[in-house]
């Protein structure tokens, strides 16, 4: 219950002073450098004190502007200033709420006549006025909301009142804009960091360096020693081997890591659309250029720029292209001005450059020229023993999407041994996610892999006689595991597999019955 003492009347002369001297000394404190709070603390202090403005409030928009926390609060009841930290309005709701969404000044006679009002802090004198104004930027957008009380009843200086918080409002409209862009710049910066940290956990090397065989070891030894230097990069290899992702970690491991990563697959795109895309384009240089657009070349300035699919683009481009990567610079399609721009080029190819370059399909000053540092990433058959742990990385990754453990067997990992995969990891990949839908338990086995599809078009990568050696008598392995082994081991015949179990061929069919091995025909 708020205890009220009617001050003594002024006269309209008298409080067109007291606002001057108010309005002096607000813009005094918006002068000083000091914490945004402390700002509007001491404003809220000067309409209480000398305005006759009393329970002065000042609430901020978020960076969505749909809604309102308190940004400082003037009560002289310590409880109320200590939850009011917790309290928010959204767009429309209450009185303090439709200001932020019509922008427009609110003045309530009497409290107690609008039943909108929330009285969320218990903080008013219901049986007194409530004026509440628009904090607004240089735009118009309402970025917050000034509210206090008169300190006496409705009269005819009520108008004077409104006009002197709407200055107030006005002349803090600064201070509040840069509250609102320091919560969203703090905003930002987190959500940088948290995006650094994700890119750096993917891109790391140490998520990268999954496989053992030499060939790999070698890509691997080359992405890290060609990482921290400028030099422009030549990808090659198969589609699927993953080529984008050797790029992503050549340039998040670089020195240019904290600038732009900009792709273009060059394949994509008609040669028409591929300079205006490459290049940029003034306003009016075609139908269409409605407006000045800056190109990938300009977007990738101090950063890295990946070419996919180079071996794609015709002979008359290659030539507008080999100008930039020696010279640095190019004019916008339609433009007349040069402009320079100091990046890294990181180029794949799944085509053969010097073949290419014998038939005259390819020019051979741009080959060497993006022939500076090559790497050649092998196709999945050329590295089959890697196929166990890239398998178990792969689930993995399927295993965190689809929130629940995943296993994959022996008797699966087999199969993808021998298998050529023309696709690649891309295509081992794909297989996995397909084998993890199917799979309701979460074990992926070798009939679940073959009944992706896997085996049906399955060119062979191993011949059943170089098939890894298994050890039958591994006490890890149940018995399911144990007779599809030796029906892998021996080529899917049933009298072969019994004699390297010690079974006899009746014994052997039956557990296949039983156990419900789907047999496969080679």
């Amino acid at each position: 219950m708020h205890l009220r003492t009617t001050p003594k009347p002024v006269s309209r002369t008298e409080l067109l002073e007291r606002h001057l001297s108010s309005l002096y000394q607000v813009a005094r404190i918006l002068s000083r450098t000091q914490p945004i709070e402390e700002t509007l603390s001491q404003v809220l202090a000067i309409l209480h004190n000398d305005a006759g403005m009393q329970h002065g409030l000042v609430t901020i928009s978020d960076s969505e502007h749909s809604s309102l926390q308190i940004g400082a609060i003037h009560s002289e009841n310590e409880n109320i200033t200590r939850t009011s930290g917790s309290v928010r309005y959204r767009i429309g709701e209450g009185i303090i709420g439709g200001i932020l969404k019509h922008g427009t000044t609110m003045v309530l006679g009497r409290i107690s006549s609008e039943p909108r009002f929330l009285d969320r802090l218990a903080l008013y004198d219901l049986e007194l006025p409530f004026v509440g104004v628009p904090i607004k930027n240089a735009e118009g957008t309402t970025v917050g909301v000034l509210a206090a009380q008169p300190n006496a009843p409705a009269d005819d200086l009520l108008a004077e009142r409104t006009r002197f918080m709407e200055a107030i409002a006005n002349l803090l409209a600064q201070t509040v804009r840069l509250a609102v862009n320091l919560e969203r710049g703090e905003q930002l910066t987190t959500e940088r960091d948290e995006l650094r940290r994700e890119v750096r956990a993917k891109f790391g090397f140490e998520n990268m360096v999954v496989g053992h065989t030499p060939a790999m070891r070698r890509v691997f030894d080359q992405i890290r020693r060609v990482a921290k230097w400028d030099s422009t990069v030549l990808i090659l290899g198969e589609s699927g081997t993953g080529k984008e992702l050797i790029a992503s970690a050549i340039h998040y491991n670089s020195p240019r890591a904290h600038r732009p990563f900009v792709r273009l697959n060059c394949a994509a795109l008609p040669e028409t659309l591929l300079e205006s895309e490459l290049f940029g384009h003034e306003k009016g240089a075609f139908t269409g250029a409605i407006k000045q657009r800056k190109g990938r070349f300009e977007q990738a300035d101090s950063g890295t720029l990946f070419l996919d699919e180079i071996g794609e683009i015709s002979p008359q481009f290659q030539a507008k292209l080999l100008r930039i990567l020696q010279e640095g610079e190019f004019e916008r399609v339609g433009g007349s001005q040069t402009i320079k721009v100091n990046l890294r080029i990181v180029a794949a190819t799944n085509r053969d450059l010097e073949q290419e370059v014998d038939k005259g399909k390819f020019r051979e000053d741009l080959y060497y020229r993006l022939n500076v540092m090559a790497i050649r990433v092998p196709p999945l058959r050329e590295r089959a023993a890697d196929i166990p742990e890239l398998a178990e990385f792969l689930l993995d990754k399927v295993a965190q999407r689809q929130e629940r453990p995943l296993h994959l067997t022996d008797s699966a990992t087999r199969l993808l041994m021998s298998y050529s995969w023309p696709g690649n990891v891309r295509e081992l990949e794909n297989c996995l996610e397909r084998a993890a839908i199917m799979s309701e338990d979460g074990t992926v086995d070798g009939d679940i892999i073959s009944l992706t599809g896997l085996d049906e078009d399955s060119r062979p990568l191993l011949t059943h006689s170089s098939a890894p050696a298994v050890d039958f008598t591994d006490e890890t392995m149940d018995e399911r595991e144990r007779v599809i082994a030796a029906l892998e081991q021996a080529g899917w015949v049933q009298a072969k597999a019994a004699r390297l179990l010690g079974m006899t061929p009746r014994q052997i069919a039956y557990r296949v019955q039983t156990l419900n091995i789907n047999m496969r025909k080679i």
